[in-house]
């Protein structure tokens, strides 16, 4: 059948667009890859998370080595679409040649990049060595349970390289903090705001807890050369519901960007050693630590053929050596390589711009788009041919 015309691959984006897969229903993005591949005699398997949800594995080629690519099926929420210029769920094209849509950039192009990319090579008996395998992932932009899902059923194992497709087409990310999403929970007794005493105010100690983790991030001073910082905010709290009365609950909820020298361990044991010191003078009252969200750094060396060859496909496809670089963003490869070591080749490179990620009105450029497919044609042929 040879190549798919511009207009097919355009085609298959906007197909994906208009699945609103918003932090659910990835399944049926899934069960349309399922069918593009069977179309074209590629083997595919959906691997049901929930009634809604699934991964997708997808291979072509065969034998090692492996190298996998990753593309997660959900995006973030449109909010208000009437502050959209086009329908979210609808690619539109505008006269700048961008390609607009709620996941047009983050991360459904880059997905759909590989997908393309494996149904061409394929088409052409590629890869003559090796195996590139596709891991389609549920639920990258809350929790990361499609990457865990797929890391604990083994699908990374024998995995000798990856490369995930977010939006990155300026830099090549081979390294990133990881994340915690941690919710603090304070309960107390409440009764009338002129009886104080009869109750317990669940803000109290929760406003000592919030003061205390801030004196704690300020001491730490464990820093990474190519990462920087870990990062602590409080970004919610809430507690109460009317003014005259003494809240018995009080919640607060955290963000934390993690280095391998102030990880994700350290920082669960920092918060509930800090539970525990908080001075609580009610018998019933306590604070609770909820981690709800936790992926780890990503620490590789990026001294690899697979950078390397990235570097050299992007002065000829992109125009230019595109930087290697360190991101402060996380990606499912928090949960793909937990166990690899600083010498695996990772790299987070795809079409599309950071800055379009989540925004209203977010867009692929087209011309970025069909070019990373036949940029990922010749990284994904090389490095195994190179590493066969």
């Amino acid at each position: 059948m040879g190549k798919l015309s511009s207009e097919e691959k355009v085609e298959i984006l906007a197909d994906l667009v208009g699945i609103e897969s918003v932090n659910d229903n990835e399944l049926d993005v899934a069960n349309y890859l399922h069918d593009l591949f069977q179309k074209h005699h590629i083997d595919s398997k959906i691997i049901k998370l929930t009634d809604t949800r699934a991964n997708l594995v997808a291979e072509i080629g065969s034998g090692s080595p492996v190298l996998a690519v990753s593309g997660h099926m959900d995006v973030v929420s449109p909010g208000d679409s009437s502050k959209w210029q086009t329908p979210p769920f609808k690619l539109t094209e505008d006269s700048e040649g961008h390609l607009h849509g709620r996941g047009a950039s983050d991360m459904k192009s880059g997905l759909a990049a590989f997908v393309i990319s494996m149904i061409e090579l394929h088409e052409q008996g590629l890869p003559k060595h090796g195996t590139v395998r596709l891991l389609a992932t549920a639920g990258e932009e809350i929790e990361g349970h499609g990457a865990k899902a797929f890391y604990k059923d083994g699908y990374m194992n024998d995995v000798d390289a990856l490369v995930i497709a977010e939006p990155s087409k300026d830099k090549i990310i081979y390294a990133h903090k990881g994340s915690m999403d941690i919710r603090v929970t304070s309960n107390g007794k409440s009764v009338h705001s002129s009886m104080p005493s009869l109750g317990y105010n669940a803000i109290n100690p929760l406003v000592d807890f919030v003061n205390r983790i801030n004196q704690a991030y300020n001491s730490i001073t464990e820093s990474n050369d190519l990462l920087g910082d870990s990062v602590v905010s409080a970004t919610i709290i809430n507690g109460g519901s009317q003014v005259n009365s003494i809240p018995d609950y009080a919640e607060a909820e955290f963000n934390v960007r993690t280095i391998p020298e102030a990880d994700n361990d350290s920082y669960q044991k920092l918060f509930e050693q800090i539970a525990k010191n908080v001075k609580v003078d009610a018998p019933d009252s306590y604070l609770n630590i909820d981690t709800y969200m936790s992926r780890p750094p990503v620490f590789t060396k990026g001294d690899n053929r697979l950078v390397d060859i990235a570097q050299s496909l992007s002065k000829k496809y992109l125009g230019k050596e595109v930087p290697k670089k360190a991101s402060p963003g996380v990606t499912d490869a928090s949960d793909l390589v937990v166990d690899k070591g600083e010498d695996f080749p990772f790299i987070m490179f795809g079409p599309g711009e950071t800055s379009q990620a989540h925004v209203i009105d977010e867009y692929v450029d087209k011309k970025d788009y069909l070019n990373f497919i036949d940029l990922f044609e010749d990284l994904l042929v090389e490095y195994l041919d190179e590493n066969e």
